[in-house]
C-alpha cells in the first residue's frame, strides 16, 4: 500500500526547496560577482596607480584610505564593485529570459556534438555540471589572477627567505658623529608629488618629444642635479619606497617601509612608522631646529601624520589647518582639498612668518595636483595637450617656477637650502606605455643653494635612500663617514649601495625578512 504524505509535508518541503534553490542561486550570483569584482578591482588599481609590489598595496591597506582624494573611493566602488554586479545580474537576468521563452517548447531536443546526437535530457545535466562548476573554476582563477598581478605570490616567496643585507648596511644616525655648522642654515623641501624627469624632452634627459616641465628642467640645469647620466637625471625608487609615505621615509630615515601580514591599521598610529629609525626630522629638532610640513590633503592620509609626528615634532599644515586659519572656507574643496595654486600661496604667508623667528626651520610640503589618476590642471594654466594628466605636470612646473623665484627674492635665502626631489615615480600608467624598454625613468631632484658643492653629481647611481645625508650634507652639515641609514651622502665621491651591490640585488634582498629591520627600525 502506498504510503500517503500529509499535504502540509508536501507543502513545507516545496517551500525548503524553494528556499534552497533561492540560496542556491544567491551563492552562485555572489560568487560569480567576487571573481569579477576581484579581476575588474585588480586591472583598476594596476592601471591607476601602478602598485610594483604587495607590500606597497597592504600598508596602503593598513593606513588611513578613508582621506583621499576626490572621488577616489567613488570611482573604486563605482568601478569595481557596482558594474561588475550589474554585468552579473544582467546575464542572470537575459539567462532567465531565455530558458522562459524555451521551457515548453520543442525547438531542440536533441543537438549533434561530435558527430554524436545527445539527448536533450543529457544535454540538460551537461548545462547543469557547467553551470555548477563554473564559479567555482573563476573564482579560483580571479583569486590566482588578483594574486599573481598584485604580486601577492612574490611577497610570499620573499617573506619565506632571511636577508641580512640591511642588518650588514645599515649605519644608525645616531652612532655617527653629526657636525652642524656655528652658522645653520634653513631648510625648505619641497616634495613633487610623481614628479619624474620622464617629462622633459629626449635632449634634457626626458622621454618625449615635448618637454612639459621647462621650468623644472631650467631650474635643474642652473643649479645642482644629481643623475645617472650626463643629462637631468635623478634618484631610483627602490623596495618599499615607491608611494608618498614611502618615499617620505626613504629620503628623511634612509630606509623602506617594510609591512608584514598580520600588521593592523592601529600600528601606524599607536607607535609610528619606522619607530625605531633616526631621522632628519629627529636630527634636526635635536640640534635647535623648527619643524614644518605642509599638504594640500588629509595629512591623516596614507600615514603621514604617525610618521612625522614621532620623527622631530613637526607643526602639521594641512586641508583641515588651512580652514581652521581661514585660508579657505570651511565647504571648500578641490582634488584632494587644497590646490596647489592656493597651497603655495599659503606657503609663501607661512614662510614669511616663520622666517620672521631667530630659529632655524626645516619647511617642507608636498605637491599633490600631480596626483594619479588623471591629475589636476589650475584654472590659471593653460590646457596645452590632449592629455589630462601631462596638462597637470605642465602647470605644477609653471607654479613651480614662479614659487622657487619668489623664495629666491625673500632675504631668507641666502641662509636656506631649498630642495626639490619628486616623491617617486608617477603611478599614471597610460602615460607610460610607449616608453622603450631600455629608457630608465628617475626620481627629479635639485639642490639650490647648498653650502658645499661636488663634481660627482653625474652618472651616479644613486636611489632615494640617499637622498637622506646628502640633505644634511647640503646645509653644511659633517657626517662622519658620509653615510646615514641606508644612504650615502652624494656630495662626497663615496660610492652609493647602488653602485656596489647593483638596483636588482638590493631589490631582491630588501623584501626578505629581516629580524634587524624589526628589531631596530621598525
Amino acid at each position: 500500500m502506498k504510503k500517503v504524505v500529509p499535504k502540509k509535508k508536501v507543502k513545507s518541503r516545496k517551500v525548503l526547496r524553494k528556499v534552497v534553490k533561492i540560496f542556491l542561486v544567491f551563492l552562485y550570483l555572489l560568487l560569480l560577482s567576487i571573481s569579477f569584482i576581484l579581476i575588474f578591482g585588480t586591472n583598476w588599481a594596476i592601471s591607476n596607480y601602478g602598485f610594483d609590489s604587495f607590500n606597497q598595496i597592504l600598508y596602503t591597506l593598513n593606513s588611513s584610505v578613508t582621506k583621499a582624494g576626490d572621488g577616489v573611493v567613488e570611482d573604486f566602488i563605482s568601478s569595481n564593485v557596482i558594474i561588475p554586479i550589474f554585468i552579473v545580474l544582467g546575464f542572470y537576468i537575459i539567462y532567465r529570459i531565455i530558458k522562459y521563452t524555451f521551457r515548453n517548447s520543442n525547438f531542440i531536443w536533441d543537438i549533434e556534438l561530435f558527430h554524436k546526437k545527445i539527448s536533450y535530457i543529457k544535454l540538460k545535466k551537461i548545462r547543469k555540471v557547467i553551470f555548477t562548476i563554473f564559479p567555482i573554476f573563476l573564482l579560483i582563477f580571479s583569486i590566482c589572477y588578483t594574486m599573481s598581478r598584485l604580486y601577492i605570490f612574490d611577497y610570499l616567496i620573499s617573506s619565506s627567505k632571511t636577508s641580512d643585507f640591511i642588518k650588514l648596511e645599515y649605519v644608525n644616525p645616531e652612532d655617527v658623529k653629526i657636525t652642524f655648522p656655528n652658522k645653520k642654515r634653513n631648510l625648505i623641501y619641497i616634495y613633487l608629488e610623481s614628479m619624474e624627469n620622464t617629462y622633459a624632452n629626449e635632449s634634457n634627459g626626458g622621454y618625449f618629444d615635448i618637454n612639459y616641465i621647462p621650468e623644472l628642467t631650467k631650474i635643474a640645469k642652473e643649479n645642482l642635479n644629481f643623475s645617472y647620466t650626463k643629462k637631468t637625471g635623478g634618484a631610483v625608487p627602490l623596495y618599499g619606497t615607491t608611494w608618498t609615505t614611502g618615499a617620505i621615509v626613504a629620503s628623511t630615515a634612509g630606509v623602506p617601509i617594510k609591512t608584514s601580514l598580520d600588521a593592523n591599521s592601529s600600528e601606524f598610529y599607536d607607535r609610528g612608522v619606522v619607530e625605531k629609525a633616526y631621522s632628519l626630522g629627529d636630527i634636526l629638532k635635536d640640534n635647535g631646529y623648527q619643524n614644518y610640513m605642509m599638504v594640500g590633503s588629509d595629512i591623516e592620509f596614507g600615514g603621514r601624520e604617525a610618521y612625522l609626528a614621532s620623527h622631530g615634532d613637526y607643526t602639521m599644515l594641512d586641508y583641515n589647518t588651512a580652514i581652521d586659519e581661514g585660508v579657505i572656507d570651511e565647504d571648500y574643496y578641490v582634488w584632494w582639498g587644497l590646490e596647489d595654486y592656493k597651497l603655495f600661496n599659503w606657503a609663501k604667508d607661512k614662510l614669511t612668518e616663520i622666517a620672521s623667528n631667530d630659529e632655524p626651520f626645516n619647511f617642507t610640503m608636498l605637491t599633490v595636483d600631480t596626483h594619479a589618476v588623471g591629475g589636476y590642471t589650475s584654472d590659471f594654466c593653460e590646457n596645452k595637450y590632449d592629455d589630462s594628466y601631462l596638462n597637470s605636470i605642465a602647470c605644477s612646473s609653471s607654479q613651480l617656477g614662479e614659487f622657487v623665484e619668489w623664495i629666491q627674492e625673500q632675504d631668507f635665502y641666502k641662509d636656506t637650502t631649498v630642495i626639490l626631489t619628486g616623491d617617486h615615480l608617477s603611478m599614471n600608467k597610460a602615460t607610460f606605455t610607449d616608453l622603450d624598454d631600455d629608457y630608465m625613468r628617475t626620481v627629479y631632484n635639485v639642490y639650490l643653494n647648498p653650502a658645499i658643492r661636488t663634481d660627482c653629481n653625474k652618472n651616479r647611481e644613486f636611489s632615494t635612500f640617499d637622498f637622506f645625508p646628502t640633505t644634511l650634507a647640503s646645509l653644511g652639515v659633517k657626517i662622519d663617514g658620509n653615510k646615514l641609514g641606508l644612504g650615502t651622502n652624494l656630495f662626497s665621491c663615496k660610492k652609493t649601495l647602488s653602485e656596489i651591490y647593483g638596483n636588482e640585488y638590493i631589490n631582491k634582498n630588501l623584501p626578505q625578512k629581516s629580524t634587524f629591520y624589526n628589531k631596530h627600525i621598525a
